[in-house]
């Protein structure tokens, strides 16, 4: 039998990060960060003096990156030259070229096959913003998490501040995460939308709790434990 997955979309802020680690955790299934393969072929770009707004050359060039891919502690770990990427690849500098990288077609071709190659390691919880579309369009457990801007906003600047990467303000911490969701909802390449047939979930007034209770009670029946 092959092994399963649950899929997790939707925009920055929304609580798949948060949401995918407790099901994982709760399940055994390993938490894969999609997010973080595109911010590791930024990162790569940035460091090889790539330019990200030249989509030939950020084609060219991602062919090139290796990452490796390992389980350990319940999630799928990157490590590129033998190093795992840790906090160099969560600054808003990578945030703010992620997004002209992820709309590269090849590059996106790259990630979609890693991730899919990602279910020899066992059973997954994958989020991102085109699991549930093009990346695992067939699993019988997809989900689309949202929030309100304002919400989704808060969130990432408590995140930034704790880990002490940043310190923007909620007005500028929302007005990245806009400019990305327009990045990310009409790009050409699997744009981030709710897929045909996932369960929506808003989890502006709900608790981390609620949202992980919601996605558990969906799951097909002989995959809750």
């Amino acid at each position: 039998m092959a092994n399963r997955v649950i899929a997790i979309d939707g925009p920055s802020g929304a609580g798949k990060s948060s949401v995918s680690r407790r099901v994982g955790k709760q399940l055994g299934f390993l938490h894969v960060d999609s997010g973080a393969l595109y911010r590791i072929m930024t990162w790569q770009c940035l460091e090889n003096g790539v330019d990200t707004s030249d989509s030939a050359a950020v084609a060219a060039f991602a062919k090139m990156v290796e990452v490796e891919c390992r389980p350990e502690d319940g999630a799928i770990a990157y490590y590129v030259n033998g190093e795992p990427p840790g906090d160099r690849i969560r600054t808003p500098q990578i945030n703010a070229h992620a997004s002209p990288v992820a709309t590269v077609k090849e590059v996106r071709d790259r990630v979609t096959a890693i991730l899919r190659g990602m279910t020899r390691y066992g059973d997954l919880v994958v989020e991102g913003r085109d699991i549930t579309t093009a990346v695992f369009p067939d699993s019988p457990a997809r989900f689309y998490l949202t929030a309100s801007a304002e919400a989704r906003a808060s969130r990432r600047q408590k995140e930034e501040v704790e880990k002490g990467i940043a310190n923007q303000s909620a007005e500028a911490v929302k007005a990245s995460l806009l400019a990305r969701d327009k990045i990310d909802s009409t790009r050409k390449h699997a744009p981030l939308r709710k897929a045909d047939g996932a369960l929506e979930i808003d989890s502006t007034e709900l608790t981390l709790d609620q949202v992980v209770e919601a996605v558990l009670a969906a799951l097909p029946a002989d995959w809750r434990g």
